[in-house]
Order: C-alpha cells, then structure tokens, then sequence
C-alpha cells in the first residue's frame, strides 16, 4: 500500500509514539506492516523489547541511519508488507531527508509549545525539498497535533496555528498517561487499553491516514 514516514527536527513532540501506535492500528485492520526504527537511540525497538506486543513481531532496526541502509530497508520492506512505517530521528535533518525521498506520505506531528511551531518550518522545508527533488505530489505532506493538552488554550488553538501553516491537519493526539503506560508494558494503546480515549484518537488518526494513503 505505502511507505509512511514521520519525521520533525525537535524531539519529544511523539513521533515514536506515533509510529508505533498507527502500526497497531493498521494491524487492527488485517494489514501487514514493518516498523523501520531509523533513530540511533532505537527508541521503537526499545519499546517493543519491554514485551511481546505486535511490535515486537514488526519493528527493524536501521543500523547506522545511513542514506543507503535507509532507503534499501523501506524498498525490501514495501516489497514485504501493506505498510511500512518509518521513524526518523530529530536533529538528523539528512536522515529524515531520505525517509522523504521514499515515502508516500510524509507526517509532521507538533506539540502545542511555540518552540515546536518553529522547528516544524524547518522539518516543513526538507519535506518540500524531497517532493521537489523527485518531481511529484509525493510525499504528501500532513501535519498531526501530538501532546495536545486539550483542556488548555494552546492545545485548542494548535490545529489552527498549524493549518495557517498551509497544509491539512490530521486528527490530534492528547497527552494522557496511558500512552507511557502501555510503553512501559512492551504495548502499543490498542492492545494495553483498548476502549480508552487514547486508543479511539489514534484510530482516529489511522483511519485518516488510510483515507489518503488508499487516494
């Protein structure tokens, strides 16, 4: 179906916790899918590591991050599943940079701190160089409101701040304690706590991001 990467110059704005929850949704949904963990810290990894979730089952390491080890891993990888998801690092602007020459759909998530506004213009740039290196509409480009605190002003303003930005806007993800929780437990939300909150915006999210990836 598509290689999908998430990406963003800052840390901490959920691009793991992104990743590794859209996987299990897209699972949820009878499709097969690999986790290519581009980040030298092997966040992803580490995660799946804590016990015997589906990611376990899904998520491969990216030795180096290099521009080659990358890009031959998501074309192996698109050859052997429905979905490929990356996770790329922050403040590694190359390696992101790659993960956008392959992708289909390139997802920029931000948190609601204006620090993370600015870094997201930056993220925005490198995406827009890849599609205009490869001549095409790919990847598209979708921002995704992460960490969102959505009883404060900021977290209800974030989604307009970034669609003046000039791109859609996927549904949010909150900031709530049972995303570390199910971290903690080798589990992605679908699998830890099935009928929480959390668990209904991440398939929010997923079914949006299907909608595109099926155009």
């Amino acid at each position: 179906m598509a290689i999908i990467a998430v990406g963003g110059r800052k840390g901490g704005v959920g691009k793991s916790t992104i990743v590794g929850n859209l996987a299990a949704e897209f699972a949820a949904m009878g499709r097969s899918v690999i986790v290519l963990d581009a980040d030298p810290q092997h966040s992803l990894a580490a995660w799946a590591a804590q016990g015997d979730g589906m990611l376990s089952r899904c998520v491969e390491k990216v030795k180096g991050a290099n521009a080659e080890a990358l890009r031959a891993k998501a074309r192996s990888a698109e050859k052997a599943a429905d979905v490929v998801l990356i996770d790329t690092p922050p403040g590694m602007p190359e390696t992101a940079y790659q993960a956008a020459l392959v992708a289909d759909l390139f997802l920029l998530p931000c948190g609601p701190s204006p620090l993370d506004l600015f870094s997201l213009k930056e993220a925005l740039s490198l995406a827009l160089k890849a599609r205009a290196e490869r001549r095409s509409k790919r990847p598209r480009i979708r921002f995704v409101p992460s960490k969102v605190l959505m009883n404060t002003n900021l977290g209800r303003g974030l989604s307009s701040s970034l669609e003046e930005m000039g791109k859609k806007v996927l549904p949010p993800i909150g900031q709530r304690i049972v995303v570390a929780e199910a971290v903690l437990s080798g589990l992605t939300v679908c699998e830890y706590a099935p009928n929480s909150v959390s668990r209904m915006e991440f398939k929010n999210l997923a079914k949006a991001v299907h909608e595109i990836i099926k155009r």
